[in-house]
């Protein structure tokens, strides 16, 4: 009897109990959610995008609106919910942190997720280490404010190395001396190619200065020997 219990997931538990033992590649969380969209349940948002946007019919691909969803599910007990902190059924927590407005859970909270209300969305890092620019429209790193070129919903477009698009994306962004943004592991990829102008403006996107002066040297070098 004790036995049967013990494995009756319904019984109310700790609100640690499975903590990090569940989720996607994505996140680490203790529910899945139900995409309203297609009515289908997915273990994240970004599962949910990647399956719908790679179905043959391009009509039918579409991205979940985080937003609109209501209903999730209990990876514990498997019990669908509203959606909320706790499982109404078992106790737990379904993710330690969470955004009610974005309907957003992540077990792993070293993260440091905040919601920005300008933003809209949830982002990692940490509410004290970035600062939104109204005029970008995007939370940016502290070391840039008053020190970067703003350019009107510069995230709100898509990288222009790898073409997703930059405003919720889960890759670290990289804001450009001219104001435009790209992923980070974009940018680092067109340096290590040595491509050093932006693919938006064609303006340089690293102080130059260095192999400009080493260009002059040559030259002078070159001057010499002639």
């Amino acid at each position: 009897m004790e036995a049967a219990a013990a494995a009756d997931s319904s019984i109310p538990r700790d609100k640690d109990f499975g903590k990090f033992q569940f989720g996607c590649e994505h996140y680490k969380r203790r529910c899945k959610i139900r995409a309203p969209c297609c009515n289908l349940i997915f273990p994240c948002r970004h599962c949910h995008n990647d399956s719908a946007n790679s179905l043959p019919d391009p009509k039918e691909r579409h991205d979940l609106v985080r937003q609109n969803v209501k209903q999730v599910v209990c990876s514990i007990c498997q019990t669908e919910q509203e959606v909320a902190k706790v499982c109404s059924n078992c106790g737990v927590n379904m993710g330690e942190y969470f955004c009610d407005i974005c309907k957003f859970f992540d077990d792993d909270i070293s993260k440091e997720q905040f919601h920005c209300d300008d933003c809209g969305i949830c982002r990692v890092g940490g509410r004290d280490k970035f600062f939104h620019c109204q005029n970008c429209g995007a939370c940016y790193g502290m070391g840039l404010r008053d020190k970067h070129s703003c350019i009107e919903n510069s995230t709100k477009n898509s990288c222009p190395v790898c073409y997703e698009y930059l405003f919720d994306s889960v890759k670290a962004a990289h804001v450009m001396k001219c104001g435009h943004t790209m992923h980070m592991d974009c940018f680092e990829q067109m340096i290590n190619e040595n491509q050093y102008r932006c693919p938006i403006c064609a303006k340089s996107m690293v102080d130059m200065s260095p192999s400009w002066h080493l260009l002059d040297f040559e030259v002078r070098i070159k001057f010499l020997i002639w």
